[in-house]
């Protein structure tokens, strides 16, 4: 006695393949919400860590200003001309070697700031020393930095008050 061996394939209906790529489509589609989310998330914590540095190394140039290791002529508030100034560095008075004080080792950019043909320094915008809070403006001095981006930010605020 002979056993005849059948063999059935068996593969996918096309209405099996449909329904499988809708419920793809479906995951996929509500995945880009959270991913964009993700990625305004990791951008606001990159503008948050980059104004603290440059905040940062701005009062710490100011200390050494009133602590007088920088020359300061009268007039000046003691705030650095540039942002830089914090990263070329100034010569430090009290030093008989005249060795350098360095703020920065570079000028982050401004995670929101679209043009990629502007400097590091140029993504910023800063405010003054005489300048008000509620009005900043550029002078001769750097009191503070803020953001260019005219977005909101996940907390609600623009980006520009942070």
């Amino acid at each position: 006695m002979m056993f005849k061996r059948t063999y059935i394939l068996r593969g996918f209906t096309l209405i099996e393949l449909l329904v499988t790529l809708s419920l793809l489509a479906l995951i996929l589609t509500s995945a880009a919400p959270v991913m964009q989310l993700t990625v305004k998330r990791d951008k606001e914590q990159e503008l948050k860590r980059s104004l603290w540095q440059i905040r940062d190394a701005i009062d710490a140039y100011k200390r050494a200003v009133d602590e007088g290791f920088i020359k300061k002529t009268p007039g000046q508030s003691g705030y650095p001309a540039s942002l830089r100034t914090l990263v070329e560095g100034v010569e430090n008075k009290r030093d008989p070697n005249k060795q350098k004080i360095y703020f920065l080792r570079s000028i982050p950019r401004d995670p929101f700031s679209t043009d990629l043909d502007i400097s590091a320094e140029q993504t910023w915008r800063k405010r003054s020393y005489a300048s008000s809070f509620d009005e900043p403006k550029e002078g001769d001095d750097i009191y503070d930095v803020y953001s260019s981006s005219q977005d909101i930010g996940l907390n609600e605020r623009p980006y520009r008050e942070w």
